[in-house]
């Protein structure tokens, strides 16, 4: 049966609550880089956000950040070792039991933030930002499609379990839920697999495999996450992409302009609860 639960719509002060408390988050990220030796960039919306608010976009509720593979794994080594596990903790398929995300999240201990549908997932879920690994894709065009369509096939396996209750039509909870029935253990080891085939060569285009490339491409340019200069963010200070026009202008297009109301996304919500 479909998970009936009502979303929760957040009001302008628990968003920018949220938004605090994913700021700690990001310097959390930034704290254990610099004790590492670790490269990261932030990306996406959060990216956007230093550009042309200097901060959040003001309905965002979420934050990005991203590592090349190596360093993503030197990132989930470094948390075992510096981590501030009294306010925070880190989750991904490796040491997350019943984890179906192919990134890693990092949460706020003693808070709640449950997106619709996830509820039966059984893992603890508190206010996050995600961390992407970013592995190497074909620099041909082809290449890249082809690695598209097989990192979907794997993202719906994962996805599998959720969107047996989160899918509007009964057809499709209906596809989810029989694609759920592939035992995890069996997905996540094509999945690693997978990441090896795909890392044994560097080349110029990367993506997040586990993550939709909201473009024609099939992926992003290398060279925009590997040369990086310092950016404003909410007064704290972060690294992000140096050539954010051509970075932002590929992502979003017209980036300058703010979208119709109706184009805004936020997650769709059923549990949020604030640290004490």
């Amino acid at each position: 049966m479909r998970n009936q639960i009502q979303p929760i719509m957040l009001d302008s002060t628990q968003l920018r609550n949220q938004q605090m408390i994913l700021l700690e988050l990001l310097c959390e990220v930034k704290r254990i880089c610099k004790l590492a030796d670790i490269k990261y960039v932030i990306i996406a919306g959060t990216m956007l956000g230093a550009v042309r608010h200097e901060g959040f976009i003001p309905w965002d509720d979420d934050a990005d950040i991203a590592m090349f593979r190596k360093e993503y794994e030197a990132f989930c080594a470094a948390c075992c070792k510096y981590l501030d596990t009294t306010r925070f903790y880190f989750q991904d398929h490796v040491y997350t039991k019943g984890y179906r995300w192919g990134y890693g999240k990092l949460r706020r201990k003693d808070s709640s933030y449950v997106v619709c549908g996830t509820e039966n997932l059984p893992y603890e879920q508190g206010i996050w930002i995600d961390i992407f690994p970013l592995d190497y894709v074909p620099d041909s065009r082809a290449g890249r499609l082809l690695c598209n369509f097989h990192c979907f096939c794997i993202r719906k396996l994962l996805y599998a379990e959720s969107g047996k209750y989160r899918e509007k039509y009964f057809i499709k909870r209906m596809i989810y839920a029989a694609l759920a029935k592939i035992p995890l253990k069996i997905v996540l080891v094509h999945y690693e697999k997978y990441i090896k085939k795909r890392n044994r060569k560097e080349t110029d285009w990367v993506r997040i495999l586990m993550f939709p490339t909201p473009n024609r491409e099939y992926g992003y340019l290398r060279k925009w996450y590997r040369s990086t200069a310092e950016f404003t963010f909410e007064k704290q200070t972060f690294i992000g992409v140096k050539d954010y026009d051509e970075y932002l202008t590929f992502k979003f297009g017209k980036y300058s302009e703010l979208p119709p109301p109706d184009k805004r996304k936020r997650h769709c919500v059923s549990k949020l609860e604030f640290p004490q």
